[in-house]
This record gives structure tokens, sequence and C-alpha cells, in this order.
């Protein structure tokens, strides 16, 4: 009798024509693809813990914390300005600042607008170029105010416009400041008036003064323009110095510091050529 043939025996080929796709073993119920622990049926969690309560008591602890946060800055007394200073003074004294910044005492220090302080000091004092504004943790303001400080004087009646480097008028006062020279401006007879105004004159007095190295701008008395290039300096002493036009102010002040050391008891000086300055008097 012929023996049993491959596809009965069951060898290769078995599944020939006619036998289905080979299926993957099923996971085990209850986990994912490798047999790693899968989603529980009703969102549950390993453990037996379910997403959705999790996540309830999640964003209730956020809104507590959140809600406390709030609370601390801006309804307890614990954060509240109880403080205010001002330093950095000179002319200005430190309570004609505090009544210009108008703080709001007591109210929560995260609530108070600095950039609002600064501008109305600066509005309300113009002596004041600068003024940094500082929460002190946990009750205090602190003003740190710089002050403009004059290189030059406008005469106006009887009093003095101060004017500082950058050519502004920021105050008048009845006594002239120690150490600050007074312009004297006198270009309607010019020939160039009209291409240099009394502003622009100014702006160049204004860089000229300060400009001048500092010895010499202490003993500057009056600053004379009559012109772009007709700049006169009147030192103590009854001493004069042509200086001609604002440019090259750093070379001219070298070279009048020189003079004054090399001739001091000359009372004319020339530097508006400073590589050919010169010295008359005795």
């Amino acid at each position: 009798m012929a023996g049993a043939s491959t596809a009965q025996r069951g060898g290769p080929g078995a599944a020939g024509k006619g036998s289905g796709p080979l299926k993957a073993p099923k996971s085990p119920k209850g986990t994912g693809p490798g047999g790693s622990p899968g989603p529980r049926p009703g969102g549950r969690l390993p453990g037996g813990l379910r997403r959705g309560p999790l996540v309830v008591v999640g964003l209730a602890l956020a809104l507590f914390l959140a809600a406390g946060c709030t609370w601390v800055l801006y309804g307890s007394s614990w954060l509240r300005v109880e403080k205010v200073t001002a330093t950095g003074t000179g002319v200005l004294t430190p309570g004609q600042v505090l009544a210009a910044a108008a703080v709001p005492v007591g109210a929560p220090l995260v609530s108070v607008d600095t950039d609002e302080i600064e501008a109305r000091l600066r509005g309300r004092l113009p002596r004041i170029d600068s003024v940094d504004v500082v929460r002190s943790w946990p009750h205090g303001i602190g003003l740190k105010v710089t002050e403009r400080k004059p290189v030059l004087l406008i005469k106006k009646d009887a009093q003095f416009v101060e004017v500082d480097d950058s050519g502004v008028r920021f105050d008048t006062v009845g006594r002239a400041p120690a150490g600050v020279p007074v312009l004297e401006l006198s270009s309607r007879q010019s020939p160039s008036g009209r291409r240099f105004d009394e502003e622009r004159l100014l702006r160049e007095a204004v860089g000229i003064a300060a400009g001048l190295p500092e010895a010499i701008r202490k003993e500057t008395v009056q600053v004379k323009v009559r012109s772009y290039d007709s700049v006169v300096l009147e030192l103590t002493g009854g001493r004069s110095v042509v200086w001609g036009s604002g440019e090259q102010g750093e070379a001219k002040g070298r070279a009048l510091t020189a003079l004054l050391k090399a001739s001091p008891k000359a009372d004319r000086f020339d530097v508006s050529v400073p590589t050919a300055p010169a010295v008359s008097g005795s």
C-alpha cells in the first residue's frame, strides 16, 4: 500500500492551496502589543486608578495655588507699599521728589506702575534727567534720581536759565550757579546769521562749554558767540580766549591747557587754529 502523501504527513507545503493565512497569537486580555500593560476598561490606569479623578484633582490644585498667589500679591497686607525713599538728589530735596512721585502708599507693591511714576517725575521736575523706580520687597519703593547738570546759563532779566549738555533748558534760577559760564549771543549782525540761527548757535555754545577741560570750565565766566566760527571765552582775571568754531574742541582744549601753564600771566590766548596757538599780553 502506498504511503501517506506529503500533505497528509504535515510536512513542508502542507498548508498549500486552500489553506487560510497564519494568525498571530492574541495578547492576554488587558495587555498591549508585546505584552505591555494597556488601558483598562473605563479609563483605568495600572493599579485600578481612573484618569478622570486625577485630572480633576490636578486642576483643582493648580487653581487653588493660583488663587492663593493672587491673594498674597493683591489681597493680603503682606506685600503692600509702606515706605518710599528718594536718593541721588543734589539741588532738589528728597521731599520734592517724593511729593512729585505720588507713589500710592498702601497699594499692592506688585500693582505699582513704575513707568508711570518715572514719567510723572520727569514731567513735574524737569531738573530730573532720569530716575530708576525700584521695588524693594516686601514693603518699599526706591527712587534713584539723576539730576541734570548745567553747562551754560542764559541770562533772562534778573534770572538765569540753566541749559544742560544736551541743550535742554530745564530750570530758571535767581542766582547763577558757581563755575557755570553765561552765554552772550550777539549774532544778529553776523553775515552767517541766515545760515545759523540762534538755536543752532546755542547748540554750538553748549557743545563748546560741555567739552572744555574741567580746570578751564571752572575758570570760564562767559561764552561770547558772534557767529558760527567766532566764539570767545572770557576767563577769570580778565583773560580772553579766541576759540573760533566748535570744531576740533578736544585739540583746542589741550592747546589752551598748555598755554595757560606756559604763560600764566598772559591775558589773551588764541586757539582757533590748535596746531598754531598764540599768546599775547603779559
